[in-house]
């Protein structure tokens, strides 16, 4: 498979060998990608996987915020969607559209601005619509499963999939049919509700305030490291195992809000991922509670 590199299909975007990921992460860690594509559009996109060796890895990754790449890289193609992916478009009363690399909180805004409520939750989700789809991002009590109608795809041989909401296979944190690895969002149309905008921006605004008192979004982390257990919440384990601001390495977990793990400014993945499962290790001796990643660990540890 050697050659796969030397063999690229014709793209009207960019193809970039050995490209450094760090700066596409909101960790700002890890190595290189074989090849970083940067696809101009949906075609372009469709094209390259239709003419790609089958058997190269393709990998997708929106803006990295919930997102580890370990310190050898990652093997094959990562695919990053740009603009041509971040139409937003009000299709009737209550429906929106909105392509896979549209952050979240964009969603939320151009929901409200055209009378839409429902979607006001994204605001306080630090990531794309791809990986909403790919991961059912929700917070303070609404999920992505609460408002998606339909989501678009296409598949490793390039051929466009519409899914409906049911044929996500949504539960906490994951969608089974994303889980299958052979996707790569491109869009999906969400319904929620008339309001007076107004109304639905003020909400927002409540969301923001809470998140940037109780969140260290300033920081180079990830997110929430952990899913919450069956009845427990992950940081309070966390904190009670003695983890809260005790530094490893570069890494640490927030003294703000102990389920963020941060870089504090020379951490490696491989100390954001040691301390994860450190803590893992003592929270499963201590209290016999399985704490499971909620943060997406990709490519290869460094040799």
């Amino acid at each position: 498979m050697s050659g796969w590199i030397d063999n690229l299909p014709p793209v009207r975007g960019k193809l970039i060998r050995d490209a450094e990921l760090a700066p596409f992460t909101w960790f700002r860690v890890g190595g290189p990608a074989d090849l970083l594509f940067l696809p101009e559009d949906h075609d372009d996109l469709a094209g390259f996987l239709k003419g790609l060796d089958p058997a190269v890895p393709v990998t997708p990754l929106g803006v990295g915020s919930n997102t580890l790449v370990r310190d050898g890289g990652v093997e094959g193609v990562v695919v990053r969607l740009g603009r041509g992916f971040g139409e937003v478009m009000p299709m009737d009363d209550s429906r929106i559209y909105a392509g896979a690399a549209v952050l979240d909180a964009t969603l939320a805004k151009k929901a409200a601005e055209a009378g839409i409520a429902g979607l006001e939750f994204y605001r306080g989700v630090p990531g794309t619509v791809g990986g909403a789809c790919v991961m059912n991002a929700g917070c303070y009590g609404t999920e992505t499963k609460d408002r998606l109608v339909e989501a678009y795809a296409l598949d490793r041989s390039g051929e466009r999939v519409v899914l409906n909401n049911a044929d996500m296979g949504f539960s906490y944190r994951k969608s089974a049919r994303a889980a299958q690895g052979d996707l790569i969002f491109t869009g999906a149309l969400f319904e929620g509700w008339r309001e007076e905008s107004a109304s639905v921006l003020e909400r927002m605004d409540e969301i923001t305030a809470r998140r940037e008192a109780t969140q260290p979004i300033r920081e180079k982390t990830g997110g929430s490291t952990f899913k919450n257990p069956e009845g427990r919440n992950a940081w309070r384990l966390v904190d009670e195992a003695g983890w809260r601001a005790k530094p490893y390495g570069g890494a640490m977990f927030s003294e703000l809000h102990a389920n963020f793990m941060i870089n504090t400014g020379e951490a490696t993945a491989a100390d954001l991922e040691g301390l994860g499962e450190t803590v893992r290790a003592e929270v499963r001796e201590k209290f016999g509670v399985e704490l499971e990643w909620e943060i997406k660990r990709i490519g290869r540890a460094k040799a």
